[in-house]
C-alpha cells in the first residue's frame, strides 16, 4: 500500500508542477501580448513623426530645386542679354519676350476668365467619317461665300 501511495503523491506532484508550468507560460504570453501592443502603438506614433518630417523635407527640397532652376534660366538669359550689343536683334527678341511674359502673366492674375454658357445644351462628339467631314468642309466654304458675297 506505500507504493500506491507514493505513486498517487508523485502523480498530484507532477499535475501540480505542469499547471504551474502553464500558468507561468500564460503570464508571459500575457505580457509579451502587452508589450507588442504599447510597442506597436509606439511605432505608429514614431510613423506619424517620421512622415511628417519626410514631407517637410521632401517639400523644402522641392521648393529649393524649383527655386535654382528658375533662377539659372533667369540670370542666364539676363547675363546673355547684358553681352549682346543694344542694338542686337537677338538681344531685342529676348528683352520684348520677357517684358510680353510679365505683361501676360500679369493680366492672367488679374482677369477671370468667364465660363463657357451652356444653355442646358450637352455638346455632342462630331463624327469623324470622311463624309462628315466633306460636309463641315462644305459647309464652312459655303459660309463664307455668303459672308463675302
Amino acid at each position: 500500500m506505500t507504493a500506491n501511495t507514493e505513486t498517487s503523491v508523485d502523480v498530484t506532484s507532477q499535475k501540480t508542477a505542469e499547471s504551474g508550468t502553464f500558468s507561468s507560460l500564460g503570464d508571459a504570453l500575457g505580457t509579451v501580448v502587452e508589450k507588442f501592443e504599447a510597442s506597436s502603438a509606439h511605432a505608429r506614433e514614431s510613423a506619424k513623426v517620421v512622415a511628417q518630417a519626410t514631407s517637410k523635407a521632401f517639400a523644402g527640397g522641392t521648393y529649393h530645386i524649383a527655386y535654382w532652376i528658375s533662377y539659372g534660366l533667369v540670370y542666364s538669359a539676363v547675363y546673355l542679354t547684358e553681352l549682346l550689343p543694344k542694338s542686337s536683334s537677338l538681344r531685342q527678341g529676348l528683352e520684348e519676350g520677357a517684358g510680353d511674359a510679365q505683361a501676360r502673366a500679369q493680366h492672367k492674375k488679374t482677369t477671370v476668365e468667364p465660363e463657357p454658357e451652356s444653355e442646358g445644351k450637352v455638346a455632342e462628339p462630331k463624327s469623324k467619317t470622311r463624309t462628315s467631314i466633306r460636309r463641315r468642309a462644305k459647309g464652312k466654304a459655303q459660309a463664307e461665300a455668303a459672308a463675302t458675297a
